[in-house]
């Protein structure tokens, strides 16, 4: 059995009502088919595969409410919609309670029924495209994508499992930018038990402070001129879900006093409302700042800062975990092959080496950009040392080993390692460029870049 439009099956004991609605959603080119019990049901469903069913409430064999809830159980992709000829409201909240789609008393309208069955229908559609879209973003953001070669990373992850267990508890994630901090947000909402709600963020620094508290508690219609329609905030837009805050330290010491209110309530307030809404979000805020420094300056509230270090995360910069640089590149380089359509292979030995000497004030976000950048602008199958920015090159590297010194020692000097000497300092006084340091050794550039090969400067 298939159909186009979709396949249902009508559970009702009542032969005319079952062939009407059978025949009159046919009409509507859906592939319909009826059973006169809870069990011959059962069995329909266990045999074919069906996108939506009309369940009866009173059936001969079997309480429609019950026979909903194992539909529900066993096949929980399928649409309910459940029929009476009883309008009663407290049946109607208990079968929606139990998962139908909609409830509608008797006799049933074809063309009605059909808008319905089309309703039902589309809702399904967006709720598997939903669950694959939140199934893509755990297998993206969920603690396995996060590389952690160095000990200190390790030690993040192994925080971040235990986070996400206590689902329900404020978390502050501390580090220098760029370092990775959201990245840490999302795993902890990921691997929760929340994962298939919303994970919301705002950067706190990004929005104006006189737009910030709309952005977070929403607003009612008429609360202010601009507020023509009631809009929901983002804790409400979170419900049962994260709301990230990033730069929590530059929120306005009065948004503070509102935040904390929040979290005191469990519940927000719109601006120029006057109920109280519940709502059931976790906050996973994060800052670059020293947050005891700014209470001790006034900057921050120390009960505000109490409630959001329920359990405190740092994020190492990248220069304390040197043993996740070479992945990361390798990582980046893989990235931007798929965006770019490039097929770049790696990094030189001594691009590599500068690399892992370099400092990365910019954290992992900086080595980011200077793989994105070596891959734009150059079209080698290798990003080399002159592919890298000036100041990487001028604050590491060979600079740090000394010069060369050319008096022979009486025990005599191995020429090769005199030769790689060469190159190396070479290539440092030329910034990378071979060229030009080929040309400070007055060998031709095929000639040093042989030399660089059997160096392993290439």
């Amino acid at each position: 059995m298939d159909s186009g439009k979709g396949n249902l099956l009508v559970v009702d004991g009542d032969y005319s009502v079952r062939s009407s609605i059978t025949e009159g959603l046919a009409r509507h080119g859906y592939s319909v088919v009826g059973a006169a019990s809870g069990e011959e049901g059962l069995n329909r469903l266990r045999s074919e595969d069906f996108d939506l069913v009309l369940l009866d409430l009173q059936l001969p064999d079997v309480n429609g409410i019950e026979l909903l809830s194992r539909i529900r159980r066993d096949w929980d992709d399928v649409v309910v919609i459940m029929v009476s000829a009883v309008g009663r409201v407290e049946t109607a909240v208990e079968a929606m309670q139990r998962g139908a789609f909609h409830y509608i008393t008797k006799p049933c309208r074809p063309d009605e029924l059909a808008i319905l069955v089309q309703k039902g229908l589309h809702a399904a559609v967006m709720d598997r495209r939903m669950a694959g879209f939140r199934l893509m973003q755990r297998q993206r953001f969920g603690v396995a994508n996060i590389i952690a070669e160095s000990p200190p990373m390790k030690e993040v992850l192994a925080l971040v499992g235990k986070m996400a267990g206590r689902e329900g508890s404020t978390v502050l994630i501390q580090g220098e930018s760029g370092t990775g901090k959201e990245l840490v947000a999302k795993a902890i909402h990921y691997e929760s038990p929340r994962a298939d709600q919303p994970f919301l963020a705002v950067n706190c620094a990004a929005v104006p402070t006189h737009l910030l508290e709309s952005e977070l508690m929403g607003y009612e219609k008429g609360a202010f001129t601009d507020a023509r329609n009631r809009k929901k905030g983002l804790l409400e837009m979170a419900d049962g879900g994260t709301l990230f805050l990033d730069e929590i330290g530059e929120m306005d010491i009065l948004m503070q006093a509102k935040l904390l209110r929040v979290l005191e309530d469990k519940g927000v307030r719109r601006i120029g409302g006057t109920a109280m809404i519940p709502v059931d979000v976790r906050i996973v805020s994060a800052t670059n700042q020293d947050l005891l420094e700014g209470i001790r300056e006034n900057r921050f509230r120390q009960d505000l800062y109490y409630r959001l270090h329920v359990l405190p995360i740092y994020v190492p910069p990248l220069r304390r975990r040197k043993e996740d640089i070479l992945p990361l590149t390798a990582h980046f380089i893989g990235h931007f092959n798929r965006e770019l359509g490039r097929e770049v292979e790696g990094v030189s030995r001594m691009a590599e080496k500068f690399l892992l000497e370099y400092d990365w004030p910019g954290n992992v976000r900086e080595l980011r950009n200077v793989i994105e950048r070596a891959m734009i602008l150059e079209g080698t199958s290798q990003i080399l040392l002159e592919h890298l920015p000036r100041e990487i090159i001028e604050r590491t590297g060979g600079a740090k080993s000394g010069t060369l010194n050319f008096q022979l020692p009486p025990d005599g000097v191995d020429i090769e390692e005199v030769e790689r000497e060469l190159i190396r300092q070479s290539l440092e006084l030329a910034k990378g460029n071979q060229s030009h340091a080929a040309r400070k050794l007055n060998l031709g550039i095929d000639a040093f870049r042989y030399r660089m090969k059997k160096f392993g400067f290439l």
